[in-house]
């Protein structure tokens, strides 16, 4: 056991993605230095948000508790004709955040990368499936990363449900090859939600 309470903080921040060594560091030290109701509060607020948050039982997005539909899919001035699937959380609050798109959200939780032996959940596309045809979306917008792993991820998505009496498209330019959408910035989401590309129509 790591009796270095300073080296075992350093280690626990390391865990968090992006952050390195050094960073864990310097993350590491301005805690040091920080006042004793400083450290109070931010444990508090890291118990409270594990303890008191849940996940949207409809779209994957985070909700005050277990079993509550979050406030996105709730909110009935929302455009409940289109829906946009997304790989990660941080995707959608990075959508939510740049104010680009009104409709409804579809988390996917994962995505497809053999080399890191991720797939996604067969239950997971057999809700969203069932979500597309109990939701009578006229459009769903597949928004996968422009990776190789995102391109995987969206032909598993578009098997998935294009069988559904539905308009599919998919994110166009704009996004760099090799980019995040988690990590795009407004003017760059933008252009690619305008300018996605029709993949099928839905039957009249």
């Amino acid at each position: 056991m790591d009796r270095d309470p300073l080296k075992k903080v350093i280690s626990l921040l390391e865990k968090i993605p992006g952050v390195g060594e050094k960073t864990a560091r310097r993350y590491a030290l301005f805690l040091l230095q920080q006042s004793k109701e400083y450290s109070i509060e931010l444990s508090k607020a890291i118990l409270e948000l594990k303890e008191n948050t849940g996940s949207c039982p409809q779209c994957g997005n985070i909700t005050s508790s277990d079993g509550e539909l979050c406030a996105i899919c709730c909110d009935p001035m929302r455009d409940r004709e289109t829906l946009c699937v997304l790989e990660s959380l941080e995707d959608l609050l990075n959508f939510e955040h740049s104010g680009i798109y009104n409709g409804l959200y579809f988390v996917l939780g994962g995505r497809i990368s053999p080399m890191e032996g991720e797939d996604l959940d067969d239950e997971r596309l057999k809700k969203l499936k069932d979500y597309v045809v109990e939701g009578k979306f006229k459009e769903v917008i597949i928004a996968t990363n422009p990776k190789v792993e995102g391109d995987l991820t969206f032909y598993a998505v578009y098997d998935a449900i294009k069988d559904c009496n539905v308009a599919i498209s998919r994110l166009a330019f704009g996004l760099p090859v090799g980019g995040n959408i988690g990590y795009a910035d407004r003017m760059t989401l933008h252009a690619s939600l305008d300018s996605r590309v029709a993949i099928k129509d839905a039957k009249r």
